[in-house]
């Protein structure tokens, strides 16, 4: 049983045209409203929101996101960032020290971030903005930091443009429901059929798309790009960050 909100849910598409018209400040201070009611663990709200107008800094950052033109040509620009300076701040507050060496830290802080993201997009959507999710953010992110003036403990988790949509894009075929929901335990016997399954809608989607310049499907780009490290400097960045992942 479908309701407005479910159906919006299902009719995600990441748009990256946008209209030359400015977003309102007073539908954006709701739109961001929004992140900070996105459920956080322990209401740790490990995270911050850089919201992005200027032209310039759009320009710096698009180039840093291997020039994505979008991140320019969008009215607004945020950046999301774990964040947990300010929970150093607190600490201080109280004579205490901040324990956040730990991958949980990192997980804790890049999963407040990702859902009070999802809240801004969800959120934008529903006033009939799009947007498109920018994991480039992290190509460089000790110049993203250097920009935005991101201190100490501080990481650019993902970006987000967000605009009027100039565009009506297809939506993109999702994985069959059966490989990613399971009953009761992890049910393996059955990814393998699921997986050639979504082979071939992905690859007709593709073809689609592409007038049929491109045919692969998504286990064929997913062997193509989970087999080699992604990123790894970002593992540096983190620990210059002062989150040293003992």
């Amino acid at each position: 049983m479908s309701t407005e909100v479910t159906r919006l849910i299902q009719s995600h598409r990441s748009t990256r045209k946008y209209q030359d018209q400015p977003i309102p400040e007073e539908l954006l201070q709701d739109i961001l409203s929004c992140a900070q009611w996105a459920p956080s663990s322990h209401n740790v709200q490990a995270y911050s929101v850089i919201v992005v107008r200027s032209s310039d800094t759009k320009q710096k950052l698009s180039a840093f996101c291997g020039n994505q033109r979008w991140v320019v040509e969008c009215p607004v620009f945020l950046v999301f960032c774990a964040d947990y300076y300010r929970l150093q701040k607190a600490c201080e507050m109280h004579g205490e020290t901040l324990a956040a060496d730990e991958v949980e830290s990192l997980l804790v802080g890049a999963v407040d971030t990702a859902l009070a993201a999802e809240n801004v997009l969800l959120a934008a959507r529903s006033h009939g903005l799009g947007g498109v999710m920018i994991g480039g953010i992290r190509n460089n992110p000790r110049e993203v930091a250097d920009v935005l003036g991101l201190p100490a403990l501080t990481v650019p988790i993902m970006g987000m443009c967000l605009g009027y949509p100039a565009q009506d894009v297809q939506q993109k075929p999702r994985l069959p429901q059966r490989a990613v929901i399971h009953e009761e335990r992890y049910q393996e016997e059955l990814i393998a059929g699921a997986l050639e399954e979504y082979e071939q809608t992905s690859s007709e989607y593709y073809s689609q798309r592409s007038n049929g310049t491109r045919t692969d499907g998504w286990t064929k780009q997913m062997a193509d790009y989970v087999n080699k490290p992604r990123r790894a400097h970002v593992t540096q960045f983190i620990k210059e960050q002062g989150m040293r992942l003992t």
